[in-house]
């Protein structure tokens, strides 16, 4: 039936009609509300309404109990009062399950609480205060709040009476817990979703950790660990400082955090700053013009305009020199840089990733590093695990590198027995993994085609230079010392020697080893007339 036909209804049963839906306005306007916070809201201005309208004429809160069901909260400010506190009437209220009426002025003086004090400090002394608890009308019934409404002692009991409060007050109940049904289901569902993709995000690290095995072999929980950290360094576009002891792998370490971020498809370029001199370094990276120097016959791009769009790898960064440690911090922090001799800037977008062995804070502290450089690329460190403390993977990575060594001289391959390995495991590795890297190719080498690699192709430990008596303090110079200079000096030509020998005379293995550039220990080979020995 039309609207108009209601309003033209006969006699004072169609006036009856049209009266009986006055109230759907006011019923739409609650099932509006999105939340329970707004139902809330409008079903106390609808209350206050008609209760005689704002201010001193009518006041009506709704206080929402919350989840745990110990407190009453309000929206309107961040009161809250506890259900077990009966120095307010709300207590009461939900403890009884009944509603409740009291006089504002007997509250002010038999009820302390400051919370409710404040809610009701306003409201004129001859009013009464109503309180109704609410709780869900369906099968389930739970604690909703309750329902705070104050004025005249005549507008109350003309509300008490009035039969469509009592159809207000089980729409709000309805209303609300549906609301708050809806809005707990919406948050399990946040919440599973949530964990569903933290989940995801899990398997697939793990599943990238799994296949990082391959590459960054051991299943000791540094080495798990560490994959985990490469994996997680790969995710993101910050700048890498890889550090760690010599040997420890910070090149397959950095190789692998490019193969596995988003710039896998763009170049990898790799310098090592400790094997460059140091007129040529900025020349390797940077790049040249055309007559930019001596001998510059030809424009030369450097590594840094190379690895736009990938991963430039600065390996031994301890080693660079100053000047070019400020020219590199300005490409880290503005993308740009100036070949030599070039009058315009380029852009480079890469990613960087720094190893070093070398202690950078003790560099600083000597003004030998830069710390705003330092902490540049430090955005994400990552430390190398040495051998010592994931010998359980020893057995694993010496069986790769025999594995190896028969793939690369094209042997059949051969197995280790377990002398060999119980040896491999008791030693002690200076050089970490690159050092038992050596030994087992050595041992491979040694063992003839066919046979498995015995005790007897292993190197001695004495001829490891861990065991040296020079690598322990003890000097092989003897008798009583008059020159401390000259001792100092013979200690560390006995050093040096028996780290050449010990490397067949490859220097850049043996200025590793100790902690030196080969540069450096080019120039004390000289100085120590090691060159002829």
């Amino acid at each position: 039936m039309s609207a108009r036909a209601i309003d033209m209804g006969q006699g004072t049963g169609g006036h009856a009609r049209a009266t009986h839906l006055a109230g759907m306005a006011t019923a739409l306007s609650m099932v509006e509300s999105e939340s329970p916070r707004e139902l809330r809201s409008r079903s106390s201005a609808i209350l206050c309404e008609a209760l005689g309208g704002t201010g001193k004429t009518g006041w009506a809160q709704c206080l929402y109990l919350e989840g745990s069901g110990r407190w009453l909260g309000s929206d309107d400010d961040e009161t809250r009062l506890a259900c077990d506190d009966f120095r307010h009437p709300y207590a009461h209220a939900i403890r009884s399950g009944k509603p409740l009426i009291l006089g504002i002025a007997e509250a002010r003086s038999r009820l302390d609480h400051e919370g409710f004090q404040a809610q009701v400090s306003a409201l004129p002394g001859d009013w009464q205060l109503a309180v109704h608890p609410l709780r869900a009308v369906d099968g389930k019934h739970e604690w909703l709040g309750v329902l705070a409404l104050g004025a005249s002692p005549a507008a109350l009991e003309w509300l008490r009476r009035d039969s469509d409060f009592k159809a207000f007050e089980a729409l709000l109940c309805r209303l609300w817990a549906r609301l708050a049904r809806h809005r707990g289901e919406r948050q399990r569902e946040e919440q599973l979703r949530a964990s569903l993709t933290k989940l995801s995000d899990g398997t697939r690290r793990q599943a990238l950790s799994d296949r990082l095995a391959a590459d960054l072999l051991g299943d000791s929980p540094a080495m798990q660990t560490l994959r985990s950290q490469v994996v997680r360094a790969a995710e993101t576009g910050l700048a890498v400082l890889l550090q760690g002891e010599t040997g420890t792998g910070k090149d397959c370490v950095a190789r692998a955090i490019h193969r596995f971020s988003t710039r896998c498809d763009g170049p990898f370029m790799a310098i090592n700053c400790a094997a460059i001199p140091e007129t040529l370094l900025e020349s390797e990276l940077f790049g040249h013009v055309r007559g930019a120097f001596s001998g510059a016959d030809q424009a030369r791009e450097g590594l840094i305009g190379q690895a736009d769009g990938g991963t430039l790898f600065l390996d031994e960064i301890g080693d660079m020199p100053l000047a070019l440690q400020a020219k590199l911090l300005r490409v880290l922090e503005s993308g740009r840089y100036r070949p030599l001799g070039a009058n315009e800037e380029l852009r480079a977008d890469l990613r960087l990733v720094a190893a070093t062995h070398q202690p950078l804070r003790e560099r600083i502290r000597d003004q030998r590093f830069r710390a705003d450089l330092y902490y540049r690329l430090g955005q994400f460190p990552l430390t190398l695990p040495p051998l010592r403390e994931r010998r359980e993977d020893i057995a694993e990575l010496a069986e790769a590198f025999v594995t190896d060594f028969c793939a690369r001289e094209g042997r059949k391959e051969v197995g280790i027995t377990p002398a060999a390995l119980r040896q491999l495991r008791e030693r002690d590795y200076p050089g970490n993994v690159r050092e038992l890297k050596n030994l087992v190719d050595y041992a491979c080498a040694m063992t003839r085609p066919g046979v498995d690699i015995d005790l007897a192709a292993l190197p001695g430990q004495a001829e490891s230079p861990a065991s040296d008596p020079s690598v322990d303090g003890e000097s092989r110079v003897t008798g009583p010392v008059s020159d401390l200079r000259q001792a100092l000096r013979d200690f560390e030509a006995e050093l040096i020697r028996q780290r050449l020998l010990y490397f067949d005379g490859n220097r850049a293995l043996a200025a590793e080893s100790l902690g030196l550039p080969k540069r450096t220990l080019a120039h004390k080979c000289r100085l120590l007339e090691l060159d002829a020995k």
